[in-house]
């Protein structure tokens, strides 16, 4: 099968008239000859010897492709979302109008199939297969394919050859030397000296993250065990464990009925307020 039937072409994406390969635009492919062996010119009529000819583009650098073409005659309207191809002629040159070419371009991620090749034929029985007649234009006839198309390949960046090769190489440049410099005399001052030893220690305190939070009260405070705790020092490793057998383990209840305490003597007498006298009731008559 070949790769047209495997869908591995490019799609049409731009259709036009020229007069000539030098008004061809670049990128373009100019149909000369048809595919009966006749010249493909379109003139208006034999005695005119200079007319034009069908172009397509394959170059998918606009991101559009054609999905559709269709010959109408000057009368028609044209149909919604169409357009009419491009005219590349010379000066004094044009198109004969009286049946007209136009095209549905759209975007390529909008579609699956597009217009994958055209082909010209005089008017004639001859018969293209697996092509759609899409009908006679001045004299000849027009073809066209419709098919799944491929995406394009992402093209590779050009590269410097120079640069290519001067990575290849394995000869470093070597560093300019760099001449040494003399190591300044110790101070032989007692003061100086302590500075730079007390600085020395200043950065081995440092935690290795550089902040200050690791350092604590403590840091450089010599820590040893009480020797009456150590058990092998004094040989008093039995005692210790059995007083620590001997100690007793008090549940919360054994803890409040030892401790539990009523307050009561603390509890304020109760206080009577004091009545007022009779006699201090009485009013005067």
């Amino acid at each position: 099968m070949s790769l047209m039937e495997h869908g591995l072409v490019r799609p049409v994406t731009a259709v036009a008239w020229t007069s000539n390969t030098g008004t061809c635009p670049k990128d373009f492919t100019l149909i000369s000859i048809t595919e009966d062996g006749a010249a493909a010119n379109f003139t208006r009529s034999f005695a005119i010897k200079s007319g034009y000819y069908l172009c397509y583009s394959k170059e998918l650098t606009s991101g559009m492709v054609v999905s559709d073409i269709q010959l109408i005659s000057d009368k028609e309207a044209i149909p919604h979302g169409y357009s009419y191809i491009a005219e590349h002629l010379e000066a004094k040159a044009s198109v004969w109008k009286k049946k007209r070419a136009c095209v549905l371009v759209v975007p390529m991620g909008s579609v699956d199939t597009a217009v994958l090749d055209i082909k010209v034929t005089a008017r004639s029985k001859m018969m293209l297969q697996h092509y759609t007649c899409l009908g006679d234009i001045h004299g000849y006839v027009l073809w066209c394919r419709k098919g799944p198309f491929s995406s394009p390949m992402p093209k590779a960046k050009p590269r410097s050859v120079s640069l290519d090769i001067r990575g290849l190489s394995l000869e470093q440049p070597s560093a300019p030397l760099q001449p040494s410099l003399p190591t300044p005399p110790m101070a032989s001052n007692k003061v100086s000296q302590r500075r730079h030893s007390l600085k020395k220690q200043e950065n081995l305190d440092k935690p290795a993250d550089g902040s200050l939070h690791g350092i604590t009260a403590l840091d450089g405070v010599p820590f040893s065990l009480s020797p009456k705790f150590d058990g092998q020092a004094n040989g008093t490793a039995l005692q210790l464990n059995s007083q620590l057998h001997n100690i007793r383990i008090k549940s919360l209840q054994d803890i409040e009925n030892e401790y539990n305490y009523t307050f009561a003597t603390e509890t304020a007498a109760k206080t009577t307020r004091p009545s007022m006298a009779a006699g201090g009731a009485q009013t005067a008559q």
